[in-house]
């Protein structure tokens, strides 16, 4: 999780769906995305905001990245709290034939504000489908966990 982040839930920035938290008394969740990051790209825990600087580009790719679905509230068990996107991040048809190797999560609804980086083994796809399939939305494997 990127730092920003976790100071932004102290402060009721982000809304993962549409029940509202007191701080922000909305009736509709947020927008979240996830952008692909080219191998050579510096993005780190310490990234506060989304920036096309590094972000990858190809046919079929838009800057930005795409939806990400948090189609179920957050959850805990014991003393972890978590959530998981309901559905797998999918890029298709594309082709992207510069290495890349990290996700980029961020809530285009709050300014840009990150989320989370994830890294992987570098990849390249020609005229294909990537899709990064999500764990089980549980205490030990989530994507988002906080013990």
């Amino acid at each position: 999780m990127c730092t920003s982040f976790k100071v932004d839930l102290f402060n009721a920035v982000h809304a993962f769906n549409g029940t509202g938290v007191p701080a922000h008394t909305v009736a509709t969740a947020d927008t979240f995305k996830a952008a692909l990051y080219l191998a050579s790209a510096t993005i780190s825990a310490a990234t506060t905001v989304y920036s096309a600087t590094g972000e990858v580009s190809g046919s079929g790719y838009t800057a930005g990245g795409v939806a990400v679905t948090f189609g179920i509230a957050p959850s805990s068990t014991s003393t972890t709290a978590f959530i998981t996107p309901s559905a797998s991040i999918v890029y298709s048809s594309v082709t992207l034939a510069t290495a890349f190797d990290c996700v980029f999560i961020y809530n285009s609804t709050q300014s840009n504000k990150a989320v989370s980086v994830h890294t992987f083994s570098s990849q390249t796809i020609a005229a294909g489908t990537f899709t990064l399939t999500m764990p089980t939305n549980d205490s030990t494997n989530a994507l988002l966990r906080l013990a």
